[in-house]
């Protein structure tokens, strides 16, 4: 009897469960949907996020455009149970003010493939929870959760068609975005970025409404309108480039959504010259923007080329000399040891490329938007190749030695490393110079990356052979190694020299890395250098030590230790976050502004002075909006500083209870929120969530006034 009723309230939790009611969050209504009525053991179903958004909000797709936060969602399942990424259907271009953001509006579905394990028991039922979380934007932004559950069945064989959501989860999943052998390149040019679209899926076609919706929110400015033109193969859109393009480095790839009519594809571009097909642009006006009619001998010839002016980048200048170091300590005495540091070094460049090249290869056949360089558009790759060329700047300083005792410098740098150490000079080399592109080199790996993998290997190889060729064959040339200046004092002195162009490429790695991942990373990556300092200073008191006959194991201990420490510090995960979209960086004008607290507004009304304080966030569209139009213009900054107002910015880009609590008591749920104190003291007046300058002006005024 116990077990009969014990089964049946169960039964009544799970029934409840598979029937729970969608969760209101504020804006808009959510609950999880499922496309079958269970699912048999390893097999795959999907569960959709259904959101029911109020008229006039609405959310984000994964690229917000220039300003928002992507709807986002974390499964608690049961064990062996796995789900994967959302499923996101095209969006809508949502355009507010200047700007211009891409999300939902009304109805969406975002399906989600759920796998049941292959020894999940047909006739129990499991419980998916799921903590949902939503930016839901009108003119106000206001950050949403909800914590929503759905019970599946396992069955013995396929289970139907949910008869309420299979349907309309199958047509999200058939109309979803998904590659179809389109072709695309991009190339810079004076009136924009020039995308061009070939293939199958366009030829012939006739098409009136083409966007393309990136998947970097930095590409290109979403506001400006894409002119597109059509050709026999394709078609070609012209756009404003966005922050990207104004970095050192232009980008290597543009990954995103072509939206044609009511199609959508995935692309992803690589730079190169667009065909003539895509839209008769005529032919290419350079040889080496002619990649698309190279063979695998031009190929082979141009990388070959583009392998030895590599070697005059300035990039690859810091390694490179370090290397000459190494030969000139021969002094021309001992050939045959030249030769093999010469072999080795050759191997390790070889042997990299072949790397770089494989991973490269492998990752855009699985879909990733990647060029040359890739490795380097990972902040805690650079962030490690810094504190890496750091080091060994600290070495060539004598701070501590790599392979050599400290006494005897001079004559024992011929044998720094040995051959392992050529080897690994050629690989630093390799990775070093990936940021630069030298003439020719476009063209050949343009060329090879669209190419099956044997014939892409082989341009790469002969980049690597051209790159390697100069510092082998001086290594083969008596003549030239016997003009070689003989070891002696000298070398202490040049090896120090040749430290200082390590710290210059440390420090221009370090500024790299705060373009890619924000000011927060700057910090981070200084704390790491003076603990790696510190660690190779600790070594080299162990090596002074150890050649003194003492014990040095406590020494180098500590040493190992804090190197390991300064090198998690760069691979943990906060450098992978990106500068904060919608900066004022392009304002017209930049106010003084404080960090707003309650203590620091009651301090600045004690003294009599107007105050205006800014609710705002990075994510906030109508806090960028009015940023942008209004708070940042110079009529409004010089009225700040004529009336003597002072300006407090209360961040909400991360959750904050103070700030959540001020925007209560106002009446708010979501910023933005703009109060203006007068220098008499009261309530502060509100201004409208979409400010006018007409608007912010007179409130100053009246501010400074005391009315």
């Amino acid at each position: 009897m116990i077990r009969w009723l014990a089964a049946l309230l169960t039964a009544a939790v799970l029934a409840g469960a598979a029937q729970a009611s969608p969760v209101s969050t504020g804006h808009l209504t959510a609950e999880l949907v499922a496309q079958t009525q269970g699912v048999a053991p390893g097999q795959t179903t999907h569960v959709a996020l259904r959101q029911t958004i109020q008229p006039g909000w609405h959310t984000y797709w994964k690229n917000a455009g220039d300003s928002g936060q992507p709807t986002q969602i974390k499964w608690t399942l049961p064990a062996g149970w796995t789900a994967g990424d959302f499923t996101w259907p095209t969006p809508r271009r949502l355009p507010v003010g200047p700007l211009v953001n891409y999300g939902y509006e009304g109805e969406v579905l975002l399906p989600v493939a759920v796998t049941a394990p292959a020894d999940a028991k047909p006739g129990e039922t499991v419980i998916l929870d799921a903590d949902a979380a939503f930016l839901v934007c009108k003119e106000i932004c206001v950050p949403e959760d909800a914590k929503l559950q759905i019970a599946l069945s396992v069955t013995n064989g396929p289970a139907p068609k949910d008869p309420t959501w299979g349907g309309p989860i199958d047509k999200v999943l058939a109309g979803a975005p998904k590659p179809a052998g389109l072709s695309a390149v991009f190339e810079k040019r004076p009136a924009g970025v020039v995308l061009a679209v070939t293939g199958p899926a366009l030829k012939g076609a006739e098409v009136h409404d083409v966007y393309f919706y990136p998947l970097d929110s930095n590409l290109i400015d979403h506001a400006k309108p894409q002119p597109i033109e059509r050709g026999p193969g394709g078609l070609t859109l012209t756009l404003t480039p966005g922050y990207a393009f104004q970095a050192p480095t232009p980008p290597r790839a543009m990954a995103g959504v072509l939206s044609v009519d009511d199609k959508a594809y995935e692309i992803a571009a690589s730079p190169g010259a667009p065909p003539a097909s895509a839209a008769g642009l005529g032919p290419p006006t350079s040889r080496a923007a002619a990649g698309a009619n190279l063979g695998l001998v031009s190929a082979a010839v141009f990388a070959f080329l583009g392998g030895l002016i590599l070697n005059l980048m300035p990039c690859v200048f810091p390694v490179l000399a370090m290397k000459a170091a190494s030969l000139a300590a021969h002094g021309g005495r001992e050939q045959a040891l030249a030769r093999r540091h010469g072999l080795a070094f050759g191997a390790g460049v070889l042997i990299t490329f072949l790397v770089l090249a494989g991973a490269l290869i492998g990752l855009k056949a699985a879909g990733q938007a990647i060029g040359w360089g890739f490795q380097l558009q990972s902040p805690p790759v650079v962030a490690a190749l810094a504190l890496l060329m750091l080091a060994i700047a600290l070495d060539l300083s004598g701070v501590f030695e790599v392979g050599t005792s400290l006494q005897g410098v001079g004559s024992g740098l011929a044998g720094r490393g040995g051959l392992l150490g050529d080897m690994f000079t050629g690989a630093l080399a390799v990775v070093v110079a990936a940021p630069c592109t030298a003439p020719f080199m476009g063209a050949a790996l343009g060329w090879a990356l669209t190419q099956p993998p044997a014939a892409a290997l082989a341009v790469f190889l002969a980049l690597a052979a051209g790159f390697a060729a100069p510092m082998v064959l001086v290594t083969f040339w008596p003549g030239l190694l016997g003009r070689l200046p003989k070891p002696g004092p000298w070398m202490d002195v040049f090896r120090k020299a040749l430290a200082f162009p390590m710290y210059g490429a440390a420090a221009w790695l370090v500024w790299v890395l705060t373009l890619q991942a924000g000011p927060t990373a700057l910090a981070r990556i200084l704390v790491a250098a003076i603990v790696l300092a510190l660690a190779a200073w600790l070594a080299g008191a162990a090596q002074r030590r150890a050649a003194a006959g003492g014990r040095p194991r406590a020494l180098g201990g500590a040493a190992a230790a804090l190197a390991a420490a300064a090198l998690a510090g760069v691979v943990w995960p906060a450098y992978a976050e990106t500068p904060a979209v919608g900066a004022s960086a392009t304002a017209s004008a930049e106010a003084a502004s404080e960090a707003y607290s309650p203590e620091r507004l009651a301090a600045l009304r004690a003294e009599g002075r107007p105050v205006f304080v800014n609710y705002t966030a990075a994510w906030c569209v109508s806090c960028q909006v009015n940023d942008r139009v209004v708070i940042s213009t110079k009529p409004v900054v010089e009225a700040m500083k004529k009336g003597n107002v002072a300006y407090l910015k209360a961040d909400w880009t991360k959750r904050d209870p103070v700030i959540a609590a001020d925007l209560a008591r106002f009446g708010r749920a979501g910023v933005p929120l703009y109060l203006v104190y007068g220098a008499d003291g009261g309530e502060p007046v509100i201004l409208p969530a979409i400010l006018t300058q007409g608007a912010v002006l007179g409130a100053l005024d009246a501010a400074a006034k005391g009315r």
